[in-house]
């Protein structure tokens, strides 16, 4: 059985059961390369890539000059049960919570409360492998010199996640600050140490610093009750059910619940210099590592290739960079996990930028069809992204073998009477 058959049929089906919910205001959308689409050329194109990428759901802002012209909801929050997506459904950010983490820390640095270049030790109130969960760095004392703009940038060495380590204990890898390795563990830290200096909760700094000035109301580092009546379920690449998870610990690495227009609101303020000054943004968007390997995962590998190097790919403080397109200049960010993928982007220059969120783990399929096809946008690093079909597909399979095909069977060894009946059968011919 093919890979794609393995998917539930009523994906199909879902954006069309479910038509389109559009933010109030809409007109054209003008891509990078100057032409236009209209909104009903993009509602066709969306529905038909979520519908054969096998997408229940989605929500899709596109913004151009720094304001919204488009924000829209496909398909369904859950398939089963026939529920809507609308702009107000909450989803699971995932990743794209370390960057709107980041620029609170960028707030805290503006603020004179934290120091990019002063060691994490500093803040502490006692050495970090005195902490249960950092035990494991006792013997290793580079753990001294990793500073916020290392954990920021994935410059501290760590590995994504200590879970994944093959001991399942924290390393440094690398020298802090010597090259890029994607540290969801490394935010982790910078989330901790925070929280060790002020004595307060993540969850209630980034809402007095962000989400309640910006009325993102349907945002939280944690679940809210509030959340409940319209929250999307997420589903696996087969179409198998994933409720919704109620986290109740705020994690900088991804515990960000969220809405389209929440992010709109966000995205919308930062591209106008509301939510840090000129300089301190100019720093957290600027280059903090060059990224040379070929893929963005897994996280130590340490091949190389040309498509980084051609669109000036690095990392700043929080958001990954594109330093050389066509387009100018470009700040990204991604979400993966179980049951949500998304991704946003802004080029910088005429503050065009695109915003996805799914509830499917087939959802990186349509990025790079919509990114071209609604944006313009041709100079996002597909493969380092692991955005390319072979990509999705070997990652789904790492993180559900069960979707794997099955191995071909081994060829039976003949038995030495059957040799001989064969022989016989042959010489009597």
């Amino acid at each position: 059985m093919r890979f794609e058959s393995v998917v539930c049929r009523s994906f199909l089906g879902a954006v069309i059961l479910a038509g389109p919910l559009a933010s109030p205001a809409q007109s054209a959308i003008h891509r990078l390369d100057g032409t236009t689409l209209t909104t009903a050329q993009a509602e066709t194109i969306v529905r038909e890539t979520l519908a054969t990428s096998h997408i229940p759901g989605a929500q899709i802002a596109v913004l151009n000059h720094g304001r919204p012209v488009w924000v829209q909801s496909f398909g369904l929050r859950n398939v089963a049960q026939k529920q809507a997506m609308d702009n107000d459904t909450v989803m699971w950010a995932a990743s794209i919570t370390k960057s709107v983490f980041a620029t609170f820390v960028m707030q805290l640095v503006q603020a004179h409360e934290i120091d990019l270049d002063t060691p994490i030790a500093t803040y502490l109130p006692k050495p970090l492998p005195e902490y249960e969960k950092y035990k494991d760095l006792a013997d290793d004392p580079r753990w001294q010199k990793i500073t916020p703009r290392h954990l920021l940038s994935h410059t501290a060495g760590f590995a994504n996640f200590t879970a994944l380590e093959p001991d399942h204990k924290l390393h440094i890898h690398y020298n802090p600050g010597t090259r890029f390795a994607y540290s969801g563990e490394g935010l982790n830290l910078l989330q901790f140490t925070i929280e060790q200096k002020t004595g307060r909760s993540l969850r209630e700094m980034m809402e007095e610093r962000l989400f309640i000035p910006l009325g993102m109301t349907r945002t939280g580092m944690s679940w809210k009750d509030s959340f409940a009546p319209d929250a999307a379920d997420g589903y696996t690449p087969d179409g198998k059910l994933i409720t919704h998870t109620h986290r109740n610990n705020p994690r900088a690495a991804g515990s960000m619940d969220t809405d389209i227009n929440d992010l709109v609101k966000f995205t919308q303020a930062l591209l106008a210099g509301k939510l840090l000054s000129g300089p301190i943004q100019a720093q957290m968007l600027s280059p903090q590592v060059q990224i040379h390997t070929a893929h963005q995962f897994p996280t130590l590998a340490e091949d190389t290739s040309e498509e980084p190097v051609q669109v000036g790919l690095a990392y700043g403080l929080g958001w990954g960079l594109l330093t050389n397109t066509k387009y100018g200049r470009a700040f990204f960010k991604e979400g993966h996990g179980d049951g949500a993928q998304n991704y946003m982007i802004c080029f910088e220059k005429t503050e065009d930028c695109m915003i996805m969120l799914t509830n499917s783990e087939n959802g990186e399929f349509a990025f790079k069809p919509l990114l071209e096809k609604l944006l313009g946008d041709t100079v996002t690093p597909w493969e380092w992204e692991g955005y390319t079909p072979e990509r999705i597909r070997m990652q789904q399979m790492n993180e559900h073998p069960e979707l794997a095909p099955p191995p071909p069977p081994k060829p039976q060894k003949k038995s030495w009477v059957r040799k001989e009946a064969d022989k016989l059968k042959k010489h009597m011919q």
